[in-house]
């Protein structure tokens, strides 16, 4: 089988999240500073190696099905979806909403092409329901660290977050 154009560029969208996903991810593991910071920075390794390992898969699913992926930096840059992380040094409450909502955009550009890439190849559409399940498990997770017991992600996180998980 080989990708119609437009499998090929949900494809390519998927990828260049991923990859942003992986390089923000280190970002906030270089850069977190507070409480339950050996926590925080051990689980922001899963998530990059998570986020490494779907992107990659993605890129040789790609190559698979005779389309090209472009993992350059100027790529991701100019088409990631996921809002760019902050500069310098991050408290780790501030870190962990702001990973969730990477990871719940990362999972929106999935569930956005999910339809489309089912129509022309299920086999494709079966890796994004592991990367959505995995990563959606990790935003859980990251995010649970900002909660207390009865309250909504959307009263213990930012607006961003509580409406990316929302969509997501």
């Amino acid at each position: 089988m080989h990708a119609s154009d437009k499998l090929a560029k949900n494809l390519q969208a998927v990828l260049v999240d991923l990859i942003d996903l992986h390089l923000q991810g280190k970002q906030a593991h270089w850069n977190i500073l507070g409480t339950n910071f050996r926590d925080l920075h051990l689980q922001l390794d899963e998530i990059v190696d998570a986020a490494r390992e779907f992107a990659d898969d993605t890129a040789e699913r790609m190559r698979a099905l005779y389309a090209v992926p472009d993992g350059r930096s100027s790529t991701v840059a100019a088409s990631s979806h996921l809002d760019q992380f902050p500069e310098g040094e991050i408290t780790t409450h501030d870190a962990i909403d702001q990973v969730t909502l990477r990871l719940y955009q990362a999972t929106g550009t999935m569930r956005d092409v999910h339809d489309e890439v089912d129509e022309e190849d299920p086999t494709t559409a079966d890796l994004l329901h592991g990367f959505i399940e995995r990563l959606e498990q990790l935003a859980w997770m990251v995010s649970a660290e900002n909660r207390a017991p009865s309250t909504p992600l959307a009263s213990a996180t930012t607006p961003a977050v509580a409406d990316a998980s929302a969509h997501a």
